[in-house]
C-alpha cells in the first residue's frame, strides 16, 4: 500500500484551490462609494472562469445595525463562461446615520455549476467594503487622513480620527532614529474613533518619524508623514500617491 505525505495532499489542494480563484469571478472595484442622493450604484462582475451562478448580499458591520435598508439586485446571476454582469446596489432612504459615514459589506460569492463525479467544488467569496456617504458632511474625504491626530503616550501610540468619513490604512510605520518602534498592517478608523497602537518600547526624547499609507476612494495608495515631539499631537502631510492597483 502507497501512503501519501499529508503535507504532499495539502499543497495539491492549495494548487488547485489557487487556480480556481485565478480563473473566476473579477469586480471592476475595491471598494463602492454610496452618495446618499443617489438613487442607485453599480458596479461590473467579469467571469474568467466556467459557468458559474453568482450570488452577492449585503451585510452589516459590527458598527451598523444588522438590518440595512439596502437591495442589491440581481442578488442571484447565472454567468456564462466570459460573461459580464452589471449589479445595482438601492437605497430605501432610511434608518442610516446623517452625520457621519458608514461602512458595510458586499459579499460577491461564484458557485460553479457542473463538476465531475466525486470532483472537489469550491465556492469562492469576496468581500469589499461599501462606504454610505450623507449629504453635507463637513469638509472633504480625501482630508481625512490629514486630519488624524497622533499623540505618543509612553509605550502607546494613539490616533483619533476626528472626521466623519472612515480612513483605512494599510500600513502604519514609526521611528526612532534608524530603529523601528512599531510596524503594522490594515486598520480602519471609523468617524470620531481611537486607536491605540503599542511601541517596541517607550518613547525617549528624540522626535518620532511616523509614516502611514492610506485608501482613497478610487483604492489607490496614498503615503503620509508626520514627525512626533514628546505628548503634543501631530497631524500628518501628504508624501506621495500611487494609482489604483
Amino acid at each position: 500500500m502507497i501512503y501519501t505525505p499529508i503535507r504532499y495532499v495539502c499543497l495539491l489542494l492549495a494548487m488547485a484551490m489557487a487556480a480556481n480563484s485565478q480563473a473566476g469571478i473579477v469586480l471592476n472595484t475595491t471598494r463602492i462609494i454610496y452618495p446618499a442622493q443617489d438613487k442607485e450604484v453599480s458596479f461590473g462582475v467579469q467571469n474568467n472562469g466556467g459557468e458559474i451562478l453568482l450570488q452577492s448580499w449585503l451585510e452589516a458591520t459590527a458598527e451598523e445595525a444588522t438590518d440595512l435598508p439596502f437591495i442589491i439586485t440581481p442578488a442571484l446571476a447565472r454567468m456564462p463562461a466570459g460573461s459580464k454582469q452589471l449589479l445595482r446596489i438601492m437605497y430605501a432612504g432610511t434608518d442610516m446615520a446623517q452625520d457621519r459615514e458608514s461602512v458595510f459589506w458586499l459579499n460577491v460569492q461564484e458557485i460553479p455549476q457542473a463538476a465531475a463525479e466525486n470532483a472537489l467544488q469550491i465556492a469562492i467569496r469576496q468581500r469589499i467594503k461599501v462606504l454610505f456617504r450623507p449629504v453635507g458632511l463637513d469638509d472633504a474625504p480625501e482630508k481625512a487622513p490629514e486630519a488624524l491626530q497622533w499623540q505618543l503616550q509612553n509605550d502607546i501610540l494613539r490616533v483619533t480620527n476626528p472626521s466623519s468619513y472612515h480612513v483605512s490604512m494599510v500600513r502604519v510605520e514609526a521611528h526612532d532614529g534608524t530603529h523601528s518602534l512599531m510596524k503594522t498592517t490594515s486598520h480602519m478608523l471609523a468617524p470620531k474613533q481611537s486607536l491605540e497602537l503599542r511601541l517596541n518600547r517607550p518613547a525617549g526624547d528624540r522626535p518620532i518619524t511616523l509614516r502611514f499609507t492610506s485608501i482613497n476612494d478610487f483604492g489607490g495608495q496614498v503615503a503620509y508623514h508626520a514627525t512626533l515631539n514628546g505628548r503634543e499631537a501631530a497631524t500628518a502631510t501628504v508624501v506621495s500617491k500611487t494609482h489604483r492597483p
